[in-house]
């Protein structure tokens, strides 16, 4: 079945949600090795990678039950307001000086104000003047006015993620809803910004809550999907939850590659819970990562990570 399924892929065809829930009980290693064929098909050995930073910290009005930023909760982090332009462009011309593709300030919130909006732009004009790197923002749940005001100041892509399937959300968040993510997703589509989404696993829900988001990912038309294994954090309400075992992020990660053949499958946050920082991930579909730290735990060095990219014969480059 994974031979023919992978040879029906190969010449364009989209599989079904029933033949992925199938993907779920078939051999891990020749599952990967499908997953691995189907990236080379697709993406060649390009890799992109990224960074994020955390440019607002804390205080956060939303109740995501993974979030050490969220004031509903105890977690121990620093708390900052949005960080000026001399910070964010110093961030950004270091990391393009190390190679780094894409670079991302992330925000806490449910989104930015209109005052904030403008200081963040102006922080991204000036980036966009000093180095080469391209310009990806996450400031939450913006309007279409708003996306169209980032696109115009130098920003590329949008990150905003899913989370999980639309079923199993209202046991991750109260505070919006699924529906409110759809929405900015499709308003900074319009505004003419690619998006970068995807989500957490590890939360407590299924295998086919996963499915069911990578389906919705697809039908989104997303071409950027940020893999996040759920880094349990005290303070947290699933500060006590066990990290998920590897082969089943292995297994998400190749029957995500079966559904988004195309697509640029980046390891994010809890990389660096895997034994061997995602090597095996890499060589079982995913082809991007986020590097360097998280927003508030620490992850891979762009120095390590462009020795991984290397040892595994991948090319940078952006997808």
């Amino acid at each position: 079945m994974i031979t023919n399924l992978k040879k029906q892929i190969l010449y364009g065809y989209k599989i079904t949600k029933q033949e992925a829930l199938k993907l779920i009980d078939v051999d891990l290693d020749e599952l990967c090795d499908a997953a691995n064929d189907i990236r080379l098909h697709f993406c060649d050995n390009s890799f992109d990678i990224c960074t994020i930073v955390n440019g607002k910290s804390g205080k956060c009005s939303e109740d995501c039950k993974y979030c050490a930023q969220s004031s509903y909760y105890s977690a121990n982090i620093e708390e900052y307001p949005l960080l000026n332009t001399k910070e964010l462009k110093r961030e950004a011309i270091y990391n393009d000086e190390n190679g780094i593709l894409r670079y991302s300030v992330v925000t806490s919130g449910r989104n930015l104000s209109d005052i904030e909006l403008s200081e963040i732009c102006i922080s991204y004009k000036e980036i966009k003047r000093s180095c080469e790197i391209s310009l990806c923002a996450s400031h939450g749940l913006l309007t279409y006015d708003q996306f169209v005001k980032l696109k115009s100041c130098g920003v590329m892509r949008y990150h905003n993620n899913l989370e999980s399937s639309r079923k199993y959300f209202k046991n991750i968040c109260t505070t919006h809803t699924y529906e409110d993510k759809v929405e900015a997703i499709l308003n900074a589509q319009k505004s003419g910004l690619e998006v970068c989404s995807g989500g957490i696993i590890g939360l407590g829900e299924t295998m086919e809550d996963r499915i069911d988001m990578a389906f919705e990912l697809k039908d989104l038309h997303i071409n950027s999907v940020p893999i996040n294994v759920l880094n349990p954090i005290k303070g947290t309400p699933y500060g006590d939850l066990e990290v998920l075992d590897y082969d089943e992020v292995l297994r998400l990660v190749a029957i995500f590659r079966f559904i988004l053949p195309n697509a640029a499958l980046r390891l994010a946050g809890g990389r660096g819970l895997l034994s061997d920082k995602g090597e095996k991930a890499f060589m079982s579909g995913a082809n991007a990562a986020i590097s360097g730290d998280m927003l508030t735990t620490s992850g891979i060095s762009i120095k390590e990570d462009m020795q991984i990219v290397k040892n595994l014969g991948f090319e940078v480059k952006r997808i």
